[in-house]
């Protein structure tokens, strides 16, 4: 079952892990120093932006399977 799911889904899974690295990065070295600003205040949302923003790109690039109906 996991390995089904890992094979089936493993380009958005990339890209989640890629974008909440990216997100973390964003945050530790740009971030937001007066702790005004939503998403960058934050490492948690900041990651958790990034996973989403990553996995939906990458979602873009995911074959579809050819049916022989």
């Amino acid at each position: 079952m996991i390995k089904k799911v890992f094979t089936q889904y493993w380009l958005v899974l990339l890209g989640v892990v890629i974008g909440a690295l990216g997100g973390y990065l964003y945050w530790l070295f740009i971030g937001c120093s007066s702790g005004s600003c939503p998403i960058t205040s934050s490492p948690l949302l900041s990651s958790l932006w990034g996973a989403v923003m990553g996995g939906l790109l990458f979602s873009i690039f995911k074959r579809e399977e050819k049916s022989n109906e």
